[in-house]
């Protein structure tokens, strides 16, 4: 089967997609859309939780979600810097899977790394169809990068109905056991405001946003470039 993929998502940790479009990742599953994740790096810094135990929940995560390809680049976690290493290692990314449409998190975000995984992909998307850099690899033209929210929204330009796959949400991100849930980890563990409520408030989140439709949930986007259609 070809590495093509019709939706390439990135995110500095393994959960930010999840958080984010977790629900719009299991609705193009589900209808034969091939959508792919790649997580930047191994969250080595976080409080909770090893890598290790990160990539087993990422595999987790991923087969609730029916994804066709789950990468890791292994990128310095709290080190995510717009250098052309770090640049390259995305644009070979996308080049090998030619995705039609790219996903990064929105440019505004309480975590750095978030803000630096939209740089970065922001110039990988650029980069990828310039045919003379990296001439390696074929040019490959995204038709749209469309930004996530992970903690923080604004200036939504898309919403997506994700009320019939909400339970597959939940259950992506229960697959993050170490970083969600406060009964886990045993004496090693500490609070953080992930295990404090988090996935709650993602879930109100999503059920404020599709309230203003009529929708059960709904996930929100944002765009920098206009989105393309034929009909309304």
């Amino acid at each position: 089967m070809s590495d093509k993929l019709d939706t390439l998502v990135f995110g500095a940790h393994a959960d930010d997609a999840e958080i984010g479009m977790g629900g719009t990742i299991a609705k193009h599953v589900q209808a034969g859309y091939r959508v792919g994740i790649c997580d930047l790096t191994g969250a080595e810094l976080s409080s909770n939780g090893t890598v290790e135990l990160r990539m087993q929940e990422a595999a987790e995560a991923s087969a609730v979600l029916g994804l066709a390809v789950r990468t890791n680049l292994g990128l310095p976690d709290r080190g995510l810097e717009p250098t052309r290493g770090h640049i390259d290692r995305i644009v070979a990314e996308i080049r090998k899977f030619k995705p039609r449409t790219v996903f990064a998190p929105f440019w505004v975000d309480r975590h750095p790394d978030h803000v630096a995984c939209n740089r970065l992909v922001e110039e990988a998307v650029f980069n990828a169809k310039l045919r003379r850099y990296m001439p390696e690899l074929p040019a490959v033209q995204v038709e749209q990068l469309i930004y996530y929210y992970i903690n923080d929204i604004d200036q939504v330009s898309l919403v997506v109905d994700i009320s019939d796959y909400y339970e597959t949400k939940r259950n992506a991100l229960r697959a993050y056991r170490s970083q969600f849930d406060s009964s886990s980890g045993g004496a090693d563990r500490v609070a953080t405001p992930l295990t404090n409520g988090y996935v709650e408030r993602v879930e109100a989140r999503d059920s404020l946003l599709g309230q203003a439709r009529g929708w059960a949930y709904a996930e929100g986007f944002a765009l920098k470039r206009p989105h393309a259609v034929q009909f309304f």
